[in-house]
């Protein structure tokens, strides 16, 4: 258990008794860096909730860093789905990465500013992440990829031990996606990583492990994306996805034409 970031023991999980996932066991160790794969509907969504305690097990246990995910405070950093920040919403870059600081606080009037420990820590994770000059930029200004930057710094301020990101790349170009899996890579130097993501052609060239989720959970401790695991997360034939996904990086070149989608979780 001690190497063990994660461990889910025979977890079940339905919305209004539907299953949605079904006897899943997880070990994830240290330092290992898990893209989960899955088409819309199959659980990936539900995984995420349940590693950061929004949700708990009908059956089964979840344990994150040896104690329950609602124990874990600023151990963990997540990223989620949806960043989107309205223009005319007048926030700095380096205030929303504050907000992330979970243990030091808000310190100011009525505590709605953050205080100057937040404010160092915050300036440290635009660092790390390549964007300290734009600190005291509105982040409206930003393009798609630098907006990830900042919210991928605002779920590492506290400098967690593990990170969750739900479809970090899914709204920028491939040349940011590329560039984003090189930073995720350098934070995985001293995180482990967990993603949620659709992006297979810079997947093979970045994790260690693969997670392939549709119900059930299959884990491969390899980067190898076959045509078996898609078969296991997205199922035999069903529907088809009107793209074809197409891996690279340190395996044969395949192309992969249908996989199956369902509604989104």
């Amino acid at each position: 258990m001690a190497d063990h970031v994660v461990s889910l023991q025979d977890v079940t999980f339905a919305y209004n008794g539907t299953p949605v996932l079904e006897h899943v066991n997880l070990e994830i160790e240290r330092g290992d860096f898990v893209a989960v794969l899955g088409p819309n509907g199959g659980g990936k969504s539900t995984l995420i909730k349940l590693l950061l305690g929004l949700i708990s097990p009908q059956q089964g246990t979840v344990h994150v860093l040896g104690c329950s995910p609602g124990e874990c405070g600023d151990r963990i950093g997540y990223m989620p789905q949806y960043t989107n920040v309205s223009g005319s919403f007048p926030i700095t870059v380096l205030d929303v990465v504050s907000m992330g600081v979970v243990r030091s606080g808000f310190a100011g009037v009525a505590g709605l500013r953050p205080g100057r420990d937040a404010m160092r820590k915050a300036l440290g994770a635009l660092e790390r992440v390549g964007l300290e000059t734009s600190a005291g930029r509105c982040i409206a200004e930003l393009s798609g990829g630098q907006r990830q930057r900042v919210f991928i710094a605002r779920a590492i301020v506290s400098d967690p031990d593990l990170l969750l990101l739900d479809e970090p790349t899914a709204s920028v170009d491939q040349e940011n996606r590329v560039s984003l899996f090189g930073l995720l890579r350098e934070l995985n130097r001293n995180m482990t990583i967990i993603m949620v993501s659709h992006d297979i052609s810079t997947i093979a060239k970045s994790v260690k492990s693969v997670a392939c989720v549709n119900r059930t959970l299959h884990f491969h401790n390899a980067p190898l994306i076959t045509g078996e695991m898609f078969k296991m997360a997205y199922g035999e034939e069903g529907g088809c996805c009107p793209v074809e996904l197409v891996a690279h990086g340190d395996i044969p070149h395949r192309v992969l034409e249908h996989h199956h989608t369902e509604d989104n979780d």
